[in-house]
């Protein structure tokens, strides 16, 4: 039930659980992590430093030296010459770390493979659109020490707890500001960073807080001191209020409030008495207020900034939908010009595209080949300036990621410029490399009734492309491909019709040929007319790329998402243009109310001053599941008290874009 309570203020809270118990607790826990990895033989080696060969192309290899720092959280690297300086030339955070591959797994070792053998090479992936980091170590052990350190830093990081991740981030973009590593800022280095942090402040405000913060008053801060800086300027006053509407003292909620706040404000129903029990265990940093069964406000934020704090509904994480449907009856995640890493005219061909769109759980990825040198054909954008590089590699990265992530079908929309001999052997390097996955025919000598499902294709390769010179496809004529601005042209005159073409074949969309920048178009306006494979540029972060992440998010990220039944019936007249004339339908009134705005990150570095904002998908069809999101006063990137209202009009098709906005 809820209660009115004293209007205290944040640190007023923290402070009645404060004395030495919670700072205790945290060290700890800390010190239990640091012991576990101190005694791993792998991170021992990593920590006295190597001297391994840093690879940016076949003539570009120098020797670096590579050493983790006692945080385990720090990996610098200099030159040789400058190896004894105490200045740290490069670092880069486990955090920015997204994966470690072993042997010839990037196109630039692949260019080295006849110099150093596989088992000295490794491959660091970092995360967004840094490139990747590619090194040779002086012999196979020290690689191996490498790679499975490593592994077992990223690991770590992955199982941190709530406290630990918001010190670790905190204390990351520290290092980013303190250019001379003394360990200190003074308030315009603050201010850089508060800026680079997205942080919106007043200066008059912050200077107040910099000088609380300062307690050494040396005009300063130093580690400790900016993250008690850092909390106080994005102290939650918004989500305070909420707290305090179920708290009885204002200072903590005692179990039966929380559940209170998780019934009426999460919706949860099944065992709330149990899981109230177990978010206090998990988050509550405070060892008093444990012994209590109650959590503080500090517990509140932690919760809330959490996965399980999470609008998403965690029932919709897995696969829950019917995967023996034809392949016509799902929207399947799919990549357009995969090869590329930045523009369409000059920019990087790589494998890596395929890997990272792989890993995303897209299933439909794609190949342009062309001839090459020496017989074997290359994959690029024809007739520009992009590189190029080997069909066999593409062929061979499909290969090792296409199940890692998701066991339904992959699709090799290959875009087939090659002579008929060269043809040849891209169906050799197919058959070769791929072998039983395979899928050479999808008929086999049947009369096809209806397509496959995704159930009866797992673990199987369909290749979409002409049939010349023994390059065999096996989606002979179920595919239809057309331009963004085609399909559009289809969805204005002829909605209905193409609905219905959709409910029982294939239709790919792919953006139009003047986007060389590699930006998207909204996938929602295709998906409104039931077209299943609408590519994107996954390279490009945006709004499309959004909105395609949040319809796969669902169903296991497996790639495949069933459509609506009204989209599937075989007599099906639904017209997106006029969904009111849809047999029984009932539009909603979407109402989504956002409290806070702190911890969103720039999408790109630039000279703006930041705010945040919700924005609506409004097409014809909005785009949210609604009975896949919850509702929920999470700390999400929106603007305090808002409250935006809509109507949706096919719930079904519905997904709500959260917009962080620059000014």
């Amino acid at each position: 039930m809820k209660s009115s309570a004293p209007n205290v203020t944040h640190a007023q809270a923290a402070e009645h659980f404060k004395k030495g118990d919670r700072k205790q607790t945290g060290n700890s826990e800390e010190e239990g992590q640091l012991t576990h990895l101190q005694g791993d033989d792998n991170l021992q080696a990593m920590l006295v430093g190597a001297m391994m060969r840093k690879i940016k192309s076949r003539n570009w290899k120098k020797q670096r030296y590579f050493k983790l720092e006692d945080d385990f959280m720090t990996i610098w690297y200099q030159s040789k010459k400058t190896v004894r300086s105490k200045v740290r030339d490069y670092y880069f955070s486990v955090n920015d770390v997204e994966a470690v591959r072993e042997g010839h797994q990037s196109e630039v070792l692949l260019s080295i493979a006849d110099e150093f053998p596989p088992d000295r090479c490794f491959t660091l992936v970092f995360r967004g659109r840094r490139g990747n980091l590619d090194l040779v170590a002086e012999s196979a052990e020290e690689a191996q020490s490498w790679i499975w350190g490593m592994r077992k830093l990223i690991e770590n990081v992955e199982n941190m707890g709530e406290r630990e991740k918001l010190d670790q981030w905190i204390g990351e973009w520290f290092k980013k500001a303190d250019k001379n590593n003394d360990g200190r800022m003074n308030f315009k280095e603050v201010q850089d960073l508060l800026k680079m942090m997205n942080v919106d402040m007043n200066e008059h405000h912050a200077h107040h807080l910099f000088t609380m913060a300062d307690k050494s008053q040396s005009g300063t801060l130093e580690n400790d001191e900016f993250v008690l800086f850092y909390k106080m300027l994005t102290q939650r006053e918004d989500v305070l209020k909420v707290f305090q509407e179920y708290s009885v003292d204002g200072q903590k909620l005692s179990q039966s409030n929380l559940e209170d706040f998780l019934r009426e404000e999460q919706l949860e129903g099944d065992d709330i008495q149990l899981h109230a029990k177990q978010l206090i265990e998990c988050y509550e940093p405070s060892d008093k207020a444990k012994r209590m069964n109650a959590m503080t406000f500090d517990g509140f934020l932690m919760y809330l900034g959490s996965a399980e704090g999470s609008i998403f509904n965690p029932q919709r994480r897995g696969i829950f939908q019917d995967m023996t449907q034809p392949l016509c009856h799902y929207f399947i995640s799919s990549s357009h010009n995969t090869y590329l890493m930045e523009d369409q005219l000059r920019g990087q061909s790589s494998v890596e595209g395929y890997i990272r769109a792989l890993s995303r759980g897209c299933r439909c990825v794609e190949v342009d080949c062309w001839d090459g040198a020496n017989g074997e054909p290359i994959v690029y954008h024809g007739h520009t300036f992009t590189s190029k590089i080997l069909f066999k590699d593409v062929v061979s990265a499909v290969g090792n990621y296409a199940f890692k992530v998701s066991q339904y079908p992959v699709i090799l929309s290959i875009e087939n410029h090659c002579s008929v001999e060269q043809q040849r052997v891209m169906a050799h390097h197919l058959n070769h490399i791929l072998g039983d996955r395979l899928l050479k025919t999808i008929l086999d000598g049947k009369a096809l009734i209806r397509l496959p499902s995704p159930e009866d294709l797992k673990g199987k390769i369909l290749v979409k492309a002409k049939k010349d010179g023994g390059l065999e496809q096996s989606l002979s004529g179920m595919v239809a491909s057309f331009t963004e601005s085609k399909a559009r042209k289809h969805l204005r005159d002829a909605g209905a019709e193409f609905v219905h073409h959709n409910s029982r074949q294939l239709s790919r969309v792919y953006p139009s040929g003047f986007r060389t920048d590699s930006s998207n178009f909204n996938p929602q306006e295709m998906w409104n007319a039931g077209c299943q494979i609408v590519a994107l540029n996954f390279q490009t972060a945006g709004e499309g790329m959004d909105v395609n992440d949040g319809l796969f998010s669902q169903n296991g990220c497996c790639g495949y998402v069933l459509k609506p039944s009204f989209m599937r019936e075989a007599d099906t007249r639904f017209d997106p243009e006029m969904p009111q004339t849809r047999d029984h339908y009932h539009p909603v009134v979407l109402t989504i109310q956002g409290c806070g705005g702190a911890g969103a990150v720039l999408l790109s570095q630039r000279d703006s001053t930041p705010s945040t904002g919700l924005q609506s998908i409004t097409e014809a069809i909005k785009h949210a599941h609604s009975d896949t999101y919850r509702r929920s006063p999470v700390t999400l990137c929106l603007w305090v008290e808002s409250k935006m209202q809509d109507k949706v009009s096919v719930c079904r098709l519905a997904v709500v874009h959260l917009l962080h906005i620059f000014q």
